[in-house]
């Protein structure tokens, strides 16, 4: 399967398969919380570098496209664990910003 064509459900069990075959299972759920704070630091340390004011160091590494893939994975693997379907949350997500943020934004100055 392209990876370009992955639903949220295919990725979550491609997620699941690579965790249960090639990794050496899940960590429990409160390490990977941390491993996702972690990521989301390594993305923010990008963001802040590439569109704030700070500047980056030498061998910064730079790759937000690989940082947010990281930040993916782990949540990924945390529905896993949890026993969520991302497919069927992100639907409720969607359809309970949709309602409640209808005309939320459209007079935002």
């Amino acid at each position: 399967m392209d990876a370009q064509d992955f639903t949220i459900r295919q990725a979550q069990e491609v997620v699941d398969r690579w965790i249960s075959t090639t990794g050496a299972g899940y960590f429990s759920p409160l390490t990977n919380t941390a491993v996702l704070a972690e990521e989301t630091g390594e993305v923010a340390r990008i963001m802040a570098r590439r569109y704030g004011d700070q500047v980056a160091k030498p061998g910064d590494k730079a790759d937000l496209g690989d940082e947010l893939a990281d930040v993916l994975w782990v949540v990924l693997a945390l529905a896993n664990q949890t026993g969520i379907d991302l497919t069927e949350a992100f639907a409720r997500n969607l359809d309970k910003k949709s309602t409640r943020d209808a005309s939320r934004f459209k007079n935002h100055d």
